[in-house]
């Protein structure tokens, strides 16, 4: 897992939100914020449960702030600093 790009990483957690929405991927932009979206507090935690099965990352022990959940792409970045 520690080779993903961002960009993988984004395509990941895009094709994920998408599932857990219902919706296509092409309507996920990842610079739009989540709650735009359509992401509610229950989608939000199918993604960080997701993030912690997929990326293998413990988020209560990550170092991520609720400000890096704000859109996919910040998301992303996040997570590709803590698998570096």
């Amino acid at each position: 897992m520690v080779d993903l790009s961002v960009k993988q990483i984004e395509k990941k957690l895009i094709h994920r939100l998408a599932i857990i929405l219902s919706c296509d991927v092409s309507s996920i932009k990842p610079e739009a914020p989540l709650h735009t979206l359509g992401a509610d507090s229950l989608s939000f935690v199918e993604l960080l449960v997701f993030i912690e099965q997929e990326f293998k990352i413990k988020l209560m022990e990550s170092g991520l702030a609720r400000e890096d959940f704000r859109t996919i792409r910040s998301l992303a970045q996040c997570i590709g600093k803590a698998l570096a």
